[in-house]
């Protein structure tokens, strides 16, 4: 079946951001590589569109945080490629129903400053808060940029050992819910509540236990920063498809891989609607339920791949073009809009949230997430438009009753009516949207069961045991068959660790010939 010539050095299944990151690499490197994606853009779930005349509209990710902790974009000279980053600040912006509100900057002191001016002692509370977990979180990140391995995580574990915090702690506070973990520091539910459902924004509840990481994560906010590609999520994607082509590489649209070949338990290429193409190497980028279950032939599956768990979805997104901007009562003024929103009143809004889910029911109150980037970022709407983006927790794939295409419109309108609460008059304000349902996101993005993480981000399938065990290198049971994407280490969002850890891996066999 293959032959002696191979149609790439490398062929990489899918287009998502962390595939595009692994062929950027691997480009530069000097190896041809082909990349083939089923839709009519690149990007997956980090990808952007006209929905509505004149209303760009992200379709995935949208906020760019967890990037900006590592070289990706500056490695691969991105900015050459047309990727502009616009920079968010303040970073987090939290109303409550109460007119309240409270603000987290880029700049520590300057949150410090505000919190403690809010509520004496807990901007100091925030302070050893920060200074106590930034040196460990440190570690955990330059192990989301390494190979997953109980050695190297044990080398970045210890490497980050606090002075102001014994071990024994540490390890009991990583075991914990992140739900709890915030009691330690603070007594302020309006500081407690953000850092909270900021954390659950990785998919598990406050409740769940060993989630501690999720919410110690906050120091690095500050570290990285959050920022925004200008004309949409999806710039990122198109600078990385630009740099492969600069870089002899192609890119193939509407191009659905059907198979992956196997000869001698090596994979030789792929089939695409019958025309067949070979590499040296394959990469694929796909949901590993994709990859395991469908793309390899029966006789080569792993036994352990039938037990990845994806879950009963998560949560729906509703996008919106609105004919003017949005203003919240809490706080009228346009850093209210450029911030990221956390609507959320308190910890119990998002386990009730999580009780509804856990009965097969939308959420009847939903914390929401929201995003108005038009507010920096002129080109997503018409003059004086505004886009709107509201992200709310928790809502089964599988409903106790009725089906999301039933179902959708009564949801989506709860979760305008739970929004109007914070910013009156939005609704009257709306000429267009765009409702992602689980069931949306498993049919337009291949995220199965609507999962956006792709598998569950609990810690039996993480680090070493993501997707499972004996497939966290990168690497597969299959010679020159490779992984990449957020069934791998270290998982989902907009971060690209797994598409550089990826190509790393692929380069030293490469390069060492052990392909």
């Amino acid at each position: 079946m293959a032959a002696n010539t191979q149609d790439y050095d490398v062929i990489t299944i899918g287009g998502g951001h962390n595939a595009l990151i692994t062929s950027a690499y691997l480009a530069q490197a000097g190896y041809k590589v082909g990349v083939f994606e089923r839709r009519d853009i690149v990007g997956g779930a980090v990808s952007t569109k006209e929905i509505v005349p004149g209303y760009r509209f992200d379709l995935g990710g949208s906020a760019h945080i967890l990037i900006r902790l590592t070289p990706i974009v500056q490695e691969l000279k991105l900015e050459d490629y047309g990727l502009e980053y616009i920079e968010l600040d303040p970073m987090f912006f939290a109303p409550f129903p109460d007119g309240d509100s409270v603000f987290f900057y880029r700049d520590e002191a300057k949150t410090i400053n505000h919190l403690e001016a809010k509520f004496p002692g807990q901007g100091e509370a925030y302070a050893r808060f920060l200074n106590d977990w930034r040196p460990l979180m440190l570690q955990i990140k330059d192990y989301f940029l390494s190979s997953p391995s109980p050695l190297e995580l044990g080398k970045k574990m210890l490497g980050g050992k606090s002075p102001q915090v014994s071990w024994p702690y540490t390890f009991q506070t990583l075991f914990r819910p992140f739900g709890k973990v915030v009691d330690d520091y603070f007594t302020e539910e309006k500081i407690k509540t953000p850092l909270v459902w900021m954390a659950a924004q990785s998919g598990p509840p406050p409740t769940e236990p060993l989630s501690g990481p999720f919410v110690l994560w906050q120091p690095l906010y500050h570290e990285g920063g959050v920022a925004r590609p200008k004309g949409g999520s999806g710039m990122l994607t198109q600078a990385l498809a630009q740099h492969i082509k600069a870089h002899g590489g192609e890119v193939h649209l509407n191009a659905p891989v059907d198979k992956i070949l196997v000869e001698d338990r090596r994979a030789v290429g792929i089939e695409v609607e019958g025309q067949i193409y070979t590499a040296k190497v394959v990469i694929a980028g796909t949901h590993a339920i994709e990859t395991f279950n469908k793309l390899l032939p029966d006789e080569h599956r792993p036994k352990l791949a039938q037990r990845m768990r994806t879950g009963n979805g998560f949560g729906i997104m509703l996008r919106l073009a609105l004919d003017s901007p949005i203003s919240y009562s809490a706080h009228p003024g346009n850093d209210a809009r450029v911030a990221l929103q956390l609507l959320c009143r308190d910890r119990q809004q998002i386990n009730t949230a999580f009780s509804d889910y856990k009965r097969g029911e939308p959420s009847q109150d939903p914390p929401i997430f929201a995003m108005s980037f038009s507010a920096v970022d002129d080109t997503l709407a018409p003059p004086g438009g505004e886009v709107l983006w509201l992200w709310a927790q928790y809502f089964p794939y599988e409903l106790a009753s009725g089906n999301w295409d039933e179902r959708a419109e009564e949801v989506a309108d709860k979760l305008i009516d739970t929004f109007e609460q914070y910013a009156p008059g939005t609704r009257e304000k709306i000429v267009g949207k765009l409702f992602q349902h689980p069931v949306w996101l498993e049919r337009e993005l291949g995220l199965y069961r609507g999962n956006v993480m792709h598998l569950e981000m609990s810690m039996d399938q993480m680090f070493m045991l993501r997707p499972f065990l004996g497939m966290a290198n990168y690497k597969t049971h299959l010679k020159g068959l490779y992984l990449t994407g957020a069934s791998t280490h270290p998982g989902g969002g907009i971060m690209g660790a797994s598409g550089r850890n990826a190509a790393r891996i692929v380069l030293e066999d490469l390069e060492g010939k052990g392909v």
